[in-house]
C-alpha cells in the first residue's frame, strides 16, 4: 500500500494549487492530492500554450484547470492551498485561504526518513547532489530531491527510517516552512552566500533571514554545517542550537582555533595551504584549474583525532569552488556517520550537475562548458577562475538588481564576452564601454552566440556559458537556457564532423 493510501486526510478535501510550473512541486502536488482522493484545481497566470508539457504528465488524473488568472473563489472555498514557491508570501490571493502549504512542507510531515538539508545561494545542488551520490554508492538507498527540479512528493511512498533523504532548498522554499515547527534536520549544510534574488526581498538581511529558518528547528542532537571564510558562515554558527561543524579554504590551525572541527583544504595532503599566510584561496583566472588539481579536503573531528583525508586532489568537476563544495559536502557526510574512506572514495568519481560547470564538447580542439544556473555575478567569476586557458564568455540575459561591477573587471582577461539580449546585459554594457572592453553582441537567440562564440574561438579555448543573469525573456528558466546551448554546441558538432 502506497503512502497516499494511507493519507486520509485529504480524501474528498479541495486543495488549489497555485502555480503549476514546467517542473518539480506543482506537477507533483497535483499528482499527490488526485492520487490521494482530493479535488483539485491548479491555477496559473500562464496559459495552456506555455504550460502544456506539464499539463501532459497530469494526464488521467482528476485536475480543473484555470489558467491565465487566478480567481478569489478558487482559494476562499479550498481547503488547502499549495504554493509555489516563486508567489509572493503577501499575495492577496493567498490571504483567502484557510491553510497553506507546500510541496515541502506536505513532504515533511509525512516523511518517514533522517533528513540532511542544503541551502545556499550557489553551490547547493552540488553539494546537495554530492551527498547523494556518496550515500547512494555507500548504502543501498537514498533520496534526492527539493529544488533540484524533483520535488519529494514524487517519494513519498519510498521513506523509511532507514532512507536518508537530502533535500536542496531554496530561500523560498525555507521561507514557506517559518514557524512550522516541521523541520528538522540531522545535517543542515549552508553554502556560500552572495547577494541574490533582492529584486524579491529588497535587502540582503531579508533574504538571508530565509536562509536561517533551515536550523530553525535543530537541537543539540543535530549538526550544522557552516563556512569558516564568510561572516554569513559565523552568523548561521552563532545562530543554531545544534553542534557546528566548519568548512574552510585556510589551514588547520585557523580552523581548529577555539576547538573548531570540521574540514580544509590542503596542498597534496598536507597541512600548508595559501590561507596559510592570511590570504584566503581564490582563483585567480589563469592557473586556477590546476592550482585546484592540488588541493586535498582533510578533516579533524575531534580535539586529539587524526587528521582524515575527505576529499582526494583529482575529481571530476573543475575549479576552486567545486572543490571547496564537495568538502562541506564531505564534512556533512562525516556529521551523518560515513567513514571518511567511503567519503573520499565516492567523491573522487562524483560526475557533477548538468548546467553546472558541464562539460558539453570538444570540437576542433575548443572545449565548451555549460554553467546556465550562474544566475549571479558572483557564479560567473568563480566560473571564470575554474579555468587556466584562454576564455570566451558567454553571459547577459535579465536582471536581478545585481552588481555587475566585479564580473566586468574580471572580463578584462577574458579572451573575449559575448552578450545574450536582456534587462541585466543593459546594464552590462554601459560598464563594459566605460572600461574600454569589446564585446559581442546583445544577441537575441543563443545560436548567433555560439556562432560569434565558435568564430571567434581557436585550439585550447575554453567557451563558457556562464550567463551572471536570470534566464527570464528568452527562455522560460535557466535549465531551458542551459538545454538550448547544449543543441546550438551539438549543432556546431554535427557541421564539423560532416
Amino acid at each position: 500500500m502506497s503512502t497516499v493510501d494511507t493519507i486520509g486526510e485529504f480524501r474528498g478535501k479541495r486543495v488549489t494549487v497555485m502555480g503549476l510550473g514546467l517542473h518539480g512541486g506543482g506537477i507533483a502536488s497535483a499528482r499527490f492530492f488526485a492520487e490521494a482522493g482530493a479535488e483539485v484545481t491548479v491555477t496559473d497566470l500562464r496559459g495552456p500554450e506555455t504550460l502544456e508539457p506539464a499539463m501532459r504528465q497530469l494526464e488521467g488524473f482528476q485536475v480543473r484547470y484555470v489558467l491565465g488568472s487566478h480567481r478569489e473563489e478558487d482559494f476562499a472555498a479550498a481547503d488547502i492551498v499549495i504554493k509555489n514557491p516563486a508567489v509572493r508570501r503577501d499575495s492577496p490571493f493567498l490571504k483567502l485561504a484557510g491553510r497553506i502549504e507546500t510541496d515541502i512542507s506536505i513532504f515533511l510531515r509525512y516523511s518517514k526518513s533522517p533528513l540532511i538539508a542544503v541551502t545556499g545561494s550557489k553551490g547547493k545542488s552540488t553539494v546537495a547532489s554530492a551527498i547523494w551520490h556518496v550515500l547512494s554508492k555507500c548504502r543501498t538507498k537514498a533520496l534526492l530531491g527539493g529544488n533540484i527540479t524533483v520535488s519529494p512528493l514524487d517519494f513519498l511512498d519510498q521513506t523509511g527510517p532507514d532512507v536518508p533523504v537530502v533535500l536542496e532548498l531554496s530561500s523560498w522554499q525555507l521561507g514557506d516552512l517559518h514557524g512550522m515547527g516541521i523541520l528538522k534536520p540531522v545535517v543542515a549544510v549552508l553554502t556560500a552566500i552572495f547577494p541574490d534574488h533582492l529584486n524579491y526581498y529588497g535587502s540582503m538581511e531579508a533574504y538571508v533571514a530565509d536562509k536561517r529558518v533551515i536550523y530553525e528547528g535543530q537541537d543539540g542532537h543535530c549538526y550544522t554545517v557552516c563556512s569558516a571564510d564568510q561572516d554569513w558562515g559565523r552568523s548561521f554558527a552563532q545562530g543554531t542550537r545544534a553542534k557546528v561543524l566548519w568548512y574552510s579554504e585556510r589551514a588547520l590551525a585557523a580552523l581548529t582555533e577555539g576547538g573548531k572541527q570540521g574540514g580544509w583544504l590542503a596542498r597534496d595532503g598536507g597541512s600548508q595551504t595559501q590561507g596559510d599566510s592570511g590570504r584566503t584561496l581564490t582563483g585567480s583566472g589563469t592557473g586556477a584549474s590546476s592550482d585546484a588539481e592540488t588541493l586535498s579536503g582533510l578533516g579533524k573531528f575531534s580535539l586529539h583525532g587524526p587528521r582524515e583525508l575527505l576529499v582526494p586532489p583529482h575529481v571530476l568537476v573543475p575549479g576552486l569552488h567545486q572543490k571547496k563544495n564537495l568538502l562541506a559536502a564531505a564534512v556533512a557526510l562525516r556529521a551523518f556517520g560515513l567513514p571518511p574512506q567511503d567519503i573520499a572514495s565516492a567523491l573522487g568519481c562524483f560526475p557533477g550537475v548538468p548546467h553546472r560547470l558541464e562539460f558539453v564538447a570538444r570540437i576542433r580542439g575548443v572545449s565548451w562548458y555549460n554553467d546556465s544556473t550562474a544566475t549571479i555575478p558572483d557564479a560567473a567569476i568563480a566560473a571564470i577562475e575554474s579555468f587556466s586557458a584562454p576564455t570566451l564568455l558567454i553571459a547577459g540575459g535579465s536582471d536581478k538588481m545585481s552588481d555587475f561591477s566585479t564580473l566586468v573587471r574580471k572580463a578584462k582577461a577574458l579572451k573575449a564576452i559575448m552578450l545574450l539580449a536582456g534587462s541585466g546585459t543593459d546594464r552590462i554594457v554601459p560598464l563594459l564601454e566605460e572600461q574600454h572592453i569589446a564585446y559581442g553582441g546583445p544577441f537575441h537567440s543563443m545560436g548567433e552566440a555560439v556562432d560569434a562564440a565558435d568564430r571567434a574561438a581557436e585550439e585550447g579555448d575554453i567557451v563558457l556559458l556562464s550567463p551572471g543573469c536570470a534566464s527570464f525573456g528568452m527562455f522560460l528558466h535557466e535549465f531551458e537556457r542551459g538545454d538550448v546551448f547544449k543543441r546550438e554546441v551539438a549543432r556546431l558538432a554535427a557541421t564539423e564532423a560532416d
